[in-house]
């Protein structure tokens, strides 16, 4: 007699339940949002539980951290995914060019024109998302909304292969108007992409669009 199976649920698999859920009470095409697994402050053996669970998306938001991590780990598995989810200085253009696969938080003239330098001179194109203010907190980084379609005109002039918008709402409130807001301005900009959710509000971006989430605590446990 066959007894069945009983898979005990794991962080990552009840994650992507979740989106799973999230993208079909929206309507939207299963497997559409791309899950990334913040690894920031996380060690290696964390990372590779993950590897072996399947998981290949990963995001760090330090170019010093995923240089000390990452080139080890891509050895071992060439079909790692990195992304760029931090505040990005301009000095580190070249080694984030040289390191990861997506680019979260383009914010500001500098940073673009560095971006631009630094693709040209390795002969790789990265693919970036302009982080927009969209709460208008002073202490976050990210373009003003009001000067959203000017700076996406000069960083597409600079030849930057801009794919979509990234935003972190304010903490503490509903995140679902300021995820509707960033979905609208991406429309009328004709960007596909959002960068929005994480571990707490995930379900809700899914619903709303996300085409990423960004999720480290409910994956690594806290900090």
């Amino acid at each position: 007699m066959n007894m069945p199976s009983h898979t005990t649920a794991t962080p990552l698999t009840t994650i992507r339940a979740a989106i799973a859920q999230s993208e079909k009470i929206a309507g939207r095409p299963a497997g559409s949002t791309t899950l990334i697994a913040i690894s920031k402050t996380k060690p290696v053996e964390a990372i590779e539980a993950l590897v072996g669970e399947g998981q290949r998306v990963f995001g760090e938001n330090r170019v010093q951290e995923a240089e000390a991590k990452f080139p080890d780990l891509r050895a071992r598995y060439p079909d790692l995914e990195l992304h760029m989810v931090g505040q990005l200085q301009s000095n580190k253009a070249d080694e984030a060019v040289a390191l990861f696969d997506f680019i979260h938080s383009l914010d500001r003239m500098s940073l673009a024109k560095a971006l631009a330098t630094a693709m040209d001179k390795a002969g790789r194109q990265v693919p970036c998302f302009v982080q927009v203010n969209i709460g208008e907190e002073e202490q976050k980084g990210g373009c003003a909304i009001a000067d959203l379609p000017q700076f996406l005109e000069q960083v597409r002039a600079l030849g930057l292969p801009v794919i979509g918008l990234m935003a972190v709402p304010p903490a503490d409130v509903e995140p679902a108007p300021y995820f509707a807001l960033l979905a609208k301005l991406a429309r009328e900009a004709g960007l596909e992409q959002l960068s929005i959710g994480m571990s707490g509000d995930f379900e809700t971006a899914v619903r709303i669009g996300a085409t990423h989430v960004r999720i480290g605590s409910a994956l690594f446990g806290a900090r």
